[in-house]
């Protein structure tokens, strides 16, 4: 097949996203397809996959363009099939308000929230109210854009005075910000691909500075994984039964990521959907299929023919 893979893109992930759409291309090459890799800072990319028709594109864009539905839209107006989720989904996924708000509907544990919109701040003066979050929430909470990826914008705050700051941070990638009860727990990851979406082997998470921040996540060395994780059985079923119904509310397709949190009782609680997970030498998704037997070149080749499928 001739396959396009999009990378790259203007997100303070492009690097990240570069390093994906490369190793994706490589072994795309490998199984025998006439792959090469567009990046839409360096191409008008309209004209770009017009000029090669490709049969369908590979989506290795992170953040927002990649994963919330901007691309998908451009490639259904196109007539262009791409790997992945549908554009509405990505849409719901990416936006960590929605999300939430659709986890919850679908009782799918998720930690409490609320929201804290930029506009609000600047013109209802609702800087005023921030007291009142903490008092629904509590201390020690999470702050993070309500679209972004990557942990970027993201703040643990332990006291009231740094709420402020938090929140304007997380805004400054996003217009709105959530603030979120802190989990304390193991943190994993559930990976799914094909279709139907088939679970690998979960990820335990253990970032050696004890945060799992952008420079934990692709820093090798900086972070220990142990694949499956070690969890009793029973803990597992219930991981794996939340992260399903996560993918299942937000209609993930093709591959996706669900990140949960395990409190030290053993209870999941489910922050985010990733439907364009990472696939460097570090990502989880390729780590997990690994675990499961599957090769970098057979997860590729799984994606695809999920995509022909759907």
């Amino acid at each position: 097949m001739r396959i396009a893979v999009i990378a790259g893109g203007r997100t303070p992930e492009r690097d990240v996203s570069l390093r994906g759409g490369h190793r994706v291309m490589a072994s795309l090459i490998a199984l025998g397809h006439d792959a090469w890799l567009l990046d839409p800072v360096d191409v008008k990319l309209v004209e770009a996959l017009r000029e090669r028709e490709p049969d369908l594109c590979w989506l290795a864009l992170h953040g927002k363009e990649g994963e919330d539905g901007t691309i998908q839209r451009l490639l259904d107006l196109l007539g262009i099939r791409y790997t992945g989720t549908p554009a509405f989904d990505c849409e719901l996924a990416f936006d960590k308000v929605l999300a939430k708000d659709v986890l919850r509907r679908g009782a799918v544990p998720t930690p409490d929230w609320v929201v804290i919109e930029g506009w609000a701040l600047r013109d209802l003066g609702a800087g005023a109210a921030l007291s009142t979050a903490l008092e629904r929430i509590g201390l020690p909470c999470i702050v993070k854009p309500s679209r972004s990826g990557s942990a970027l914008g993201v703040s643990a705050v332990e006291r009231e005075a740094d709420l402020a700051g938090a929140v304007m941070g997380a805004l400054s990638f996003s217009d709105a910000a959530i603030v979120e009860r802190m989990i304390r727990g193991t943190e994993i990851a559930a990976g799914f691909v094909g279709t139907p979406m088939e679970a690998l082997p979960l990820v335990e998470i253990v970032p050696k500075d004890g945060v799992y921040d952008y420079g934990a996540r692709y820093t090798a060395g900086a972070t220990e994984y142990h694949v499956p994780a070690r969890l009793d059985a029973a803990v597992e079923g219930s991981v794996r039964d939340g992260a399903s119904a996560a993918i299942e509310a937000l209609g993930t397709r093709g591959f996706g990521r669900v990140d949960v949190l395990v409190t030290p009782e053993g209870s999941p609680s489910v922050l985010e959907v990733n439907v364009s997970p990472g696939m460097t030498e570090t990502s989880l998704l390729p780590m997990a299929a690994h675990a499961a037997g599957i090769s970098f070149e057979q997860l590729c080749d799984r994606i695809i023919q999920s995509t022909l499928l759907g």
